[in-house]
């Protein structure tokens, strides 16, 4: 299967991902969230597992009850979900301290004062678009537009753990200390991975986020 099934909607780019996955492409993150929200509202018998890329869905099946062929018109035939203010569910709570290296200087360069900047952040609903670069490591869209803020110049070589961080249209926290060139407006104490939970990642893929300003807690 190296092209799109053909089917009588727009389709979607389904590829073979070695015995046991396909791989979906799509051509904007949004387009990633909504198709995977639909497939876990509709599931997809045989299918085992969804991995979340900023323009890939990764689908695992079980082999023994489909197939790439059998599966292919299946996820053609997804109608995709598109999250509103209105959604409800479960919602975790990040504390974070409003107090990061960064915080004034992202402030100056969207033109708001760094109050301004913590009032955004803490006003909306962020969610996890999809996990990388460290195990735990989860990429949070907002509800918000997005400030569209650029990495620093030049990145740091070692980010402590718990750094509540901007770049892009995303916001995130450092799992672990590593080296990292977004920017940094805050720490929490919260655990972004542990293995003594199941699964370890606190934010997965789909997993919606509420940061609270811990100094005004």
């Amino acid at each position: 299967m190296s092209s799109p099934a053909e089917h009588a909607g727009p389709a979607i780019d389904v590829r073979r991902a070695g015995t046991r996955a396909v791989l979906v492409t799509f051509g904007t993150l949004a387009e990633v969230t909504a198709f995977r929200a639909g497939l876990e509202t509709e599931p997809v018998p045989g299918v085992t597992e969804l991995v979340s890329g900023a323009r890939t869905l990764l689908v695992r099946f079980d082999p023994e009850r489909t197939d790439p062929t059998r599966l292919a018109p299946r996820l053609q035939a997804v109608e995709p979900v598109v999250p509103t203010g209105a959604d409800v569910g479960e919602v975790t709570t990040i504390p974070v301290t409003y107090d990061g290296e960064d915080l004034d200087t992202v402030a100056a360069l969207v033109g708001t004062t760094a109050a301004q900047l913590v009032a955004w952040h803490i006003g909306q609903t962020w969610t996890s678009a999809f996990c990388g670069f460290a195990p735990g490591f989860s990429y949070l869209t907002g509800s918000a537009p997005s400030l569209d803020l650029p990495r620093r110049t030049s990145a740091r070589t070692s980010v402590p753990a718990g750094s509540v961080a901007l770049a892009g249209e995303f916001s995130a926290v450092y799992p672990r200390a590593s080296p990292g060139g977004w920017q940094l407006i805050g720490r929490t104490d919260v655990a972004m991975w542990s293995l003594d939970r199941d699964p370890p990642a606190l934010a997965p893929a789909g997993t919606r986020i509420r940061f609270v300003d811990a100094g005004r807690a």
